[in-house]
């Protein structure tokens, strides 16, 4: 039986956790390079504000299971999982190998135990002997059914990212309510108005360093993902086709990174020519 390819190991994304670094240190360096304090933007009544009313908001606009998912996917934003394109690839070959050999019906077996739920269903309708056609727009259903379920999740925060905004100047204005009761005291009336115009700097901020960048990771997440599988339903279009493994290797290396030659580079053979 073949030897199950590798799922790729679960990594913290370099690339999120030093945007937000960044961008968080540009903003806070900034204000004290003009000589303020981080005090000055501590207003734990604004973060409420603006984080209240945006989530409220959210959940009012999305169905709430949508909301759930969601969140789930915050952990793809933070923890990155590389994509065992060069394992796949040699799974594929294998099991083309054996198909060219033993007949496709050999691989009944091995479809079995594949853990991957999508190479999995492939392989078992081209053992069941399902038109190409079909199997292709089968497969292709199922794939366009989870990239919408990710464009849904990323519109989830492109929400939030265009409430949060707005929910600030609510919270702005309501500092500046506060303030004109305090008319006669001018020095607490400009340092009110400054307090007030906290919560406008937290709307756009966490609008546009947290909420919409991560809309933008989970939509490429989904890219990725999207293409793992297009090149898993080339794989087994290729293998029902009973094309020989080296063509087959040589489309699916065009999905892997800078053009796939990774996997022929390792030396590992791509099957005997029969």
């Amino acid at each position: 039986m073949a030897d199950q390819p590798k799922t790729g190991g679960v990594k913290p994304d370099i690339a999120t956790l030093l945007g937000l670094l960044v961008a968080i240190g540009g903003i806070v360096g900034g204000l004290l390079l003009e000589g303020g304090a981080i005090k000055d933007i501590a207003q734990y009544t604004a973060a409420i504000i603006v984080l209240g009313g945006t989530i409220g908001a959210v959940f009012i606009s999305t169905p709430l299971p949508i909301c759930i998912s969601a969140m789930k996917k915050l952990g793809q934003v933070f923890m990155q999982k590389s994509a065992p394109m060069e394992s796949v690839i040699e799974q594929l070959i294998e099991y083309a190998n054996k198909a060219r050999k033993n007949g496709i019906v050999a691989l009944e077996q091995d479809a079995a135990t594949i853990q991957d739920p999508f190479l999995r269903k492939g392989l078992n309708l081209a053992v069941d002997g399902t038109d190409i056609q079909e199997l292709r727009k089968m497969l292709e259903l199922e794939m366009g059914m989870e990239e919408h379920i990710a464009e849904s999740e990323a519109k989830v925060f492109e929400a939030a990212g265009g409430y949060a905004p707005t929910v600030g100047i609510i919270g702005a204005v309501l500092g500046l309510i506060q303030v004109m009761k305090d008319l006669a005291d001018i020095e607490k009336v400009g340092h009110g108005i400054a307090v007030s115009f906290v919560a406008t700097v937290y709307g756009v901020g966490v609008a546009n360093i947290f909420f919409l960048p991560v809309a933008n990771k989970i939509k490429a997440r989904a890219h990725e993902a999207m293409q793992v599988k297009e090149m898993i339903l080339e794989g087994i279009v290729g293998i029902v086709e009973g094309l020989n493994p080296k063509l087959i290797r040589s489309k699916l290396e065009a999905f892997a990174p800078h053009g796939g030659g990774a996997a022929g580079k390792k030396g590992v053979p791509s099957g005997p020519a029969e």
